[in-house]
């Protein structure tokens, strides 16, 4: 998935003002600067430049109000996410729009752990990687890891609360915590197919 592209697609062209929160080393962020977007991105560990705040969203002091609101896989860190969709909704020009990617780590499946697990194995016997012993374990440490995280409906619900959904789209997630052998391609040709289940989504909403 091209995000800048989508992102672009989803709040028209340049030149429109954008609000990244957690943009993390700031590729998306300099990749829309650089076609004409003005862009400020929010995160603690930014990188340096102007386009950059090294704050936590919550405490972003910005008078100004944004044609779009992008994140990026940050959502499902956020302490209180009613708060951060609140300011959100406030920070949002009349018309603006919310552009959403995260995953829904709570689906999943017994057969998409099970294709996750044979993907790790090969992985990591292609590079001396250290797997989980079975794919129960895998789907146990998953669980485990994630458990403190938003779930993908807790996130929809809140944003269908307080914007007017214009798009849901389920993606492939998995391929990008694998890498190697698990390209977006493969992983989508068996979510298309119904063998396993998609956890990443796409989300556009507007303000009314």
């Amino acid at each position: 998935m091209d995000l800048q592209a989508f992102v672009s697609e989803s709040i028209g062209p340049p030149p429109a003002r954008i609000l990244e929160i957690g943009c993390g080393d700031g590729t998306l962020a300099l990749a829309l600067d650089a076609t004409g977007y003005a862009v400020v991105a929010v995160d603690p560990v930014a990188p340096e430049g102007s386009i950059f705040r090294r704050v936590r969203f919550e405490e972003l002091d910005d008078p100004g109000r944004f044609d779009a609101v992008v994140a990026s896989s940050s959502l499902h860190h956020v302490e209180d996410l009613g708060t951060v969709l609140d300011k959100v909704a406030s920070l949002l020009a009349p018309g603006g729009s919310v552009v959403v990617s995260e995953f829904a780590w709570e689906s999943l499946d017994e057969a998409t752990a099970d294709w996750y697990y044979g993907q790790m194995r090969a992985l990591g016997a292609a590079l001396g990687h250290d797997v989980p012993p079975s794919g129960d374990a895998l789907r146990a440490g998953w669980t485990a890891e994630h458990a403190d995280l938003h779930t993908g409906e807790a996130l929809l619900e809140a944003l269908d609360a307080r914007f007017a959904r214009r798009l849901y789209e389920e993606q492939p997630y998995l391929y990008r915590e694998l890498g190697g052998p698990a390209t977006e391609a493969l992983e989508r040709t068996l979510v298309e197919a119904g063998a396993i289940r998609p956890l990443g989504f796409l989300y556009v909403g507007s303000v009314t």
